[in-house]
């Protein structure tokens, strides 16, 4: 495949020589080829029109000076036409399960839907760091004391997860992980205290280590 800048000479060069092919199953296959990359390219000035509307809109370019420009004969066409080209680029987004239809409506809708997941995952993120800054003292004083801990095959398990993921836990999935492997490990934890009476660790930092990690288990 050619680059981006090469395709549009690519596909000139492709029409102007599409008799050179004598098979007709030949013929079909690369005219649909061709279809397909013009509709390629024609997405893509979408999408590169949009941004540049945007730009001129960022320096105060009124709907009335840009109509022209957009081959339409009012301000009111412009806005509407713009509008219009933005489905593409929201077609493009993760959270939109479908095509996004080419009205002023449909777009600032499948926009105002797009703003609003950003929010949500901007405040999940918000509270999984929250809830990280909360949770990696307890992580770090378990592996710190992990000598006075017991040493069953689950509860290493769950402390050699949680030292391989503390060291780099800086974003969101991360976060999750190291919580999951913490309430796991203090699950576990929590077993042998029920068999040993409320017992669980040699020394009292590990004690203490443990009672924390037990109360974010039970604090869900």
């Amino acid at each position: 495949m050619p680059a981006d800048d090469e395709l549009f000479q690519a596909l000139l060069y492709l029409e102007a020589h599409a008799g050179a092919l004598k098979d007709e199953r030949a013929r079909r296959t690369a005219a649909i080829q061709r279809v397909t990359l013009w509709e390629y390219l024609r997405e893509q000035a979408d999408i590169h029109q949009v941004k540049a509307i945007a730009d001129a809109r960022a320096v105060n370019a009124e709907w009335a000076h840009l109509a022209p420009a957009l081959a339409v004969n009012s301000p009111s066409a412009a806005y509407n036409k713009a509008t219009r080209l933005r489905a593409v680029s929201l077609a493009d987004q993760a959270s939109c399960d479908q095509p996004v239809r080419r009205t002023p409506e449909a777009v600032l809708e499948a926009e105002r839907r797009a703003a609003a997941q950003e929010a949500a995952d901007r405040r999940a993120a918000a509270q999984a760091e929250q809830r990280h800054r909360l949770l990696a003292p307890i992580a770090h004083r378990l592996l710190e004391n992990r000598d006075g801990l017991p040493d069953g095959e689950d509860v290493t398990y769950w402390l050699d997860e949680i030292a391989a993921v503390l060291p780099n836990c800086h974003t969101p999935t991360q976060f999750v992980s190291l919580e999951t492997y913490v309430k796991a490990a203090a699950r576990e934890l929590n077993k042998v205290a029920r068999q040993n009476a409320g017992s669980v660790g040699t020394t009292l930092d590990a004690q203490t280590a443990y009672a924390a990690a037990a109360e974010l288990v039970a604090g869900g």
